[in-house]
């Protein structure tokens, strides 16, 4: 088993766009856990935990966004396994 945590900060025009849905809908699509909120700075944070493989489609999904979307840089960081029983918005 292979699992996994990290936290994403997504960085360009992420907010106002339904960014946060669509991580969401591609987290439970992947079996990924964790959460996705918006900044105060513009950008959006995640923290995601699942196995490896379904965590690099995950960042790839993340990274092409939603049609209105346009991610500029994406920052990530392993971080300590969390125990998330789902992937939610926090506000």
């Amino acid at each position: 088993m292979n699992y996994k945590c990290l936290s994403i900060t997504v960085e360009g025009r992420v907010q106002g766009v339904g960014f946060r849905y669509f991580t969401q809908n591609s987290a439970r699509k992947l079996n990924i856990k964790g959460f996705v909120k918006n900044l105060t700075n513009g950008n959006v944070y995640i923290e995601a935990c699942g196995e490896q493989d379904m965590l690099d489609e995950f960042i790839r999904l993340v990274k092409k966004g939603p049609a209105l979307s346009h991610v500029s840089n994406l920052d990530m960081h392993k971080i300590p396994q969390q125990s998330f029983q789902d992937f939610s918005l926090k506000v």
